[in-house]
């Protein structure tokens, strides 16, 4: 089975999904408290990529090194916007839901244009400069085009029609939404099933490198969000917000990418966004723990 088939759907009805949580109040926060949003955005669009090339770098003085598939996968899902679930676990640490509402939709129409910027100097700068030749090693490019076109289609059409059924029709939004995160996870689980089942001896050999680039990634990330909310004085709804919404990443939007037939083509560079799937969950669910110890 082609994860493509999988992955396409379930990223259109999650980008449906959040334009249908939607409503124009949550863009007067932008400019009613401007701080904690740009404190996320920066978090999530700037301190994320640059974290994910540092750790990268770091680690191969370790002898814990990718390969170019690999450091490229671990790019895209650091590159890409946040995820719609971060809205629940926001809900379930009882932060600021508006919050991360407002930064999920903002990053993922942002990133459209960070995104090929960013792994436009991965591909011909950043991995060059480390030894590796993308386009001698592997038969792999990035076409700028296409993917922007992917991403309007699949990310901001769906949201627009989402938030426009919200506006008009804001009960059957409500009914569709309850349907559709019910959904989501099962999909997910699915879409998981799939490319460990396709490609499960390459997993089970580099789980513990990627497992542990993952789990380092979201650590530092989550801990900047917490320690830039603590030196911005935020409310503790805020800082709650802010580490689970910098940590959690749209894995789908990076999975469609990698295997989408005019982008990448390579399901090997979607298993770090998998890999990063599963411990970002993991961890945010223990910080979701914790903040529930401190009530």
């Amino acid at each position: 089975m082609n994860a493509i088939f999988i992955v396409l759907p379930i990223l259109t009805l999650l980008m449906f999904d959040l334009g249908l949580t939607l409503k124009p109040q949550d863009f007067k926060l932008i400019a009613q408290r401007p701080k904690p949003v740009i404190v996320g955005l920066v978090g999530q669009i700037i301190l994320l990529p640059l974290i994910a090339w540092a750790i990268i770098n770091i680690l191969s003085t370790f002898n814990i090194q990718h390969s170019t598939l690999f450091i490229i996968g671990i790019m895209l899902v650091a590159c890409s916007p946040g995820g719609s679930s971060s809205n629940v676990f926001s809900m379930l640490a009882k932060g600021d839901v508006a919050l991360s509402v407002t930064l999920t939709a903002c990053s993922s129409l942002i990133t459209l244009f960070t995104l090929p910027l960013i792994m436009a100097w991965v591909m011909g700068y950043g991995l060059p400069s480390m030894g590796y030749g993308v386009q001698n090693a592997v038969d792999i490019h990035l076409p700028i085009g296409n993917l922007l076109i992917q991403n309007i289609v699949l990310m901001v059409v769906p949201i627009a029609i989402g938030f426009i059924v919200n506006i008009f029709r804001a009960q059957a939004a409500t009914k569709i939404h309850n349907v559709l995160r019910r959904i989501a996870m099962p999909a997910l689980i699915l879409l998981v099933t799939v490319f460990f089942v396709q490609h499960k001896q390459t997993i089970v050999t580099e789980f513990a490198s990627l497992g542990l680039t993952m789990s380092v990634l979201i650590l530092a990330t989550t801990s900047c969000g917490a320690l830039l909310s603590w030196l911005l004085k935020l409310t503790t709804k805020e800082r709650r917000t802010l580490v689970i919404e910098i940590g959690m990443q749209n894995a789908a939007q990076a999975i469609t990418i990698a295997c989408s037939p005019i982008i990448f083509n390579n399901e090997i560079i979607a298993i770090p966004a998998i890999i990063y799937a599963l411990m970002m969950n993991l961890i945010l669910l223990a910080y979701v723990g914790i903040t529930h110890l401190q009530n």
